[in-house]
């Protein structure tokens, strides 16, 4: 089994916010890039916005305090359904299952009645099967909107072990 406690979900403060909005991933995974942590701020978008930043996520640090992820709690009648993102350096270095799998137990932690889930584009078969190895299950395939256009989802559901 994977060691998740090199992972520790703090309080997303405007310093970490401000920072991953500076991360580039190379394409195809580019479309996970943020805007600039300017015009984040002038929109109040997402985790710009100091509410929702408090209420939904979470900086994830290393064993050495450094930022190398986040991730959004964001919450649904009985589920919660995650959101993260892997500093662009770290992605496909194998910490993936363990990261996804640390932030699913932060989850479970946080409101254990809850179950939780996450979707995954179904063409990032790397994510994919780190979260398969990190416990979760395919439960559903989809499409739904997104900025870019209609795009097709893997739902994926945290199996408690």
């Amino acid at each position: 089994m994977e060691n998740t406690s090199k992972f520790l979900c703090v309080p997303m403060n405007i310093d970490h916010a401000e920072s991953i909005c500076s991360w580039r991933y190379p394409q195809p995974y580019h479309i996970y890039n943020w805007q600039n942590w300017l015009d984040m701020k002038a929109t109040g978008y997402e985790f710009a916005d100091p509410q929702i930043r408090a209420e939904q996520y979470a900086a994830v640090l290393d064993q050495h305090q450094e930022l190398i992820g986040f991730t959004q709690f964001f919450p649904m009648l009985g589920v919660t359904r995650l959101g993260f993102g892997l500093h662009p350096d770290r992605c496909g270095s194998g910490n993936g299952a363990s990261f996804a799998r640390a932030i699913a137990k932060e989850a479970v932690r946080r409101i254990p009645s809850n179950n939780i889930d996450l979707e995954v584009l179904t063409w990032n078969l790397r994510a994919f099967h780190a979260y398969q190895k990190a416990g979760f299950v395919h439960t559903d395939t989809y499409e739904r909107p997104t900025p870019t256009g209609i795009q097709a989802f893997h739902c994926m559901v945290y199996s408690l072990e």
